[in-house]
């Protein structure tokens, strides 16, 4: 297959976890539009595009880099989330449930790229 990312179960939970988190930035002031939404939404993306991307990088330890670039978008839209809950933006309870979805993605993403380290192809 040509684009074998789309069948990586984590391609398909980044995506749908880059979807939650824009349902919840419409929660966001309009104030924020340009700065805490535009940012969370484009580090959400990155998680995506890193996976796509790192897909058919010459070797498994590159695309082990761009999984590494996937998780720290993933920890730049904790970043977002940990500030909108600063800000009132969102409750405790709906900042743990992404937490809680963001924990499970970051390990995928760990065992994945852990994956390709331990047993590397050329």
């Amino acid at each position: 297959m040509a684009f074998r990312f789309l069948n990586f179960p984590v391609y398909k939970d980044a995506k749908r976890f880059r979807k939650e988190v824009k349902q919840i930035t419409k929660k966001f002031p309009p104030e924020e539009r340009y700065v805490l939404t535009d940012q969370i939404l484009r580090a959400a993306t990155s998680i995506v595009l890193n996976i796509a991307e790192g897909t058919d990088r010459g070797t498994d330890i590159d695309f082990a880099r761009y999984l590494n670039n996937s998780l720290t978008s993933l920890n730049e839209v904790v970043s977002c989330l940990d500030v909108a809950v600063d800000e009132k933006y969102l409750s405790d309870e709906e900042y743990k449930n992404y937490l809680e979805i963001a924990e499970k993605l970051a390990n995928q993403l760990t065992a994945f790229r852990k994956s390709l380290l331990d047993n590397p192809t050329k």
